[in-house]
């Protein structure tokens, strides 16, 4: 069996961060290991208080995990802090497998999620992952992006890194599409499935850059694991359950059974 580590938040409602990351893994068939990088007090209706974890600690947690598992893939999400951000990059220095970063700093709503001062910081572990995976938000506070715009576009080409943009809904004969774009060097691909009318949106983000790592886990190419994890986040979203008083969780469950 596959390893893959979660490097993330806490979600207390269990809908995304490390939580969603676990779920994901266990939907796709590969073991998943942890570390927590800050705690959080949320729900469907909102996060209420959050508290980062020591640098230390998670230096610790990583170091636990890489000396006893054969990690196959790693999936980093929300680091927080500046501290964490250097913590993690000390430990990931020489790992030789797949890593998925997605920089968790603005929420699809628009919100932040990092100290200010640690966006420029994140961009020092840029190097070192396989696809990065903002959603729109983010790409336009990291690289200005818009994707009608050639110069932002050209910067994003650039980067040495491949950077998959998320979140796109576009709309042509009477239907929305959900459209993410993978820019690598000078080429550009499409994803593209149906746009899923609901509010249960809740963790989709982290549930996407985990099934990427998942599935480059189990020796996919870049491009088959963006596929199929696609379209496991749009059949978790159609099985959603109706629970909570916001935007709720998706269906992990019924999401791995419908790409098996």
């Amino acid at each position: 069996m596959k390893v893959v580590l979660s490097i993330a938040g806490s979600d207390s409602s269990g809908g995304a961060g490390i939580q969603a990351d676990l779920k994901t893994f266990e939907a796709f068939g590969v073991f998943g290991t942890s570390v927590i990088t800050v705690l959080t007090a949320q729900n469907t209706a909102g996060v209420s208080a959050i508290e980062s974890v020591s640098a230390d600690f998670v230096r610790a947690q990583i170091k636990a995990v890489l000396e006893d598992f054969d990690v196959a893939a790693i999936k980093i999400g929300m680091l927080y802090s500046i501290d964490v951000m250097e913590a993690v990059k000390s430990q990931i220095a020489n790992c030789n497998c797949p890593i998925v970063l997605d920089p968790v700093f603005i929420s699809k709503a628009g919100s932040p999620l990092l100290q200010d001062d640690a966006v420029e910081k994140m961009k020092e572990l840029f190097s070192y992952a396989t696809v990065i995976t903002p959603n729109l938000f983010e790409a336009k506070a990291l690289f200005g992006y818009d994707k009608d715009d050639a110069a932002s576009v050209e910067t994003v080409k650039q980067l040495n890194t491949p950077v998959l943009i998320k979140n796109q809904v576009i709309q042509d004969t009477g239907q929305k599409r959900s459209v993410d774009l993978l820019y690598a060097g000078d080429e550009e691909q499409c994803f593209e499935t149906a746009h899923i009318r609901t509010n249960n949106l809740h963790g989709t983000g982290c549930s996407f850059s985990s099934a990427i790592a998942a599935n480059l886990a189990l020796g996919k190419r870049l491009d088959e694991s963006i596929e199929v994890a696609k379209r496991f986040v749009t059949q978790s979203l159609v099985h959603a359950p109706s629970i909570g008083h916001g935007p709720g969780p998706i269906n992990h469950k019924q999401g791995g059974k419908d790409v098996a």
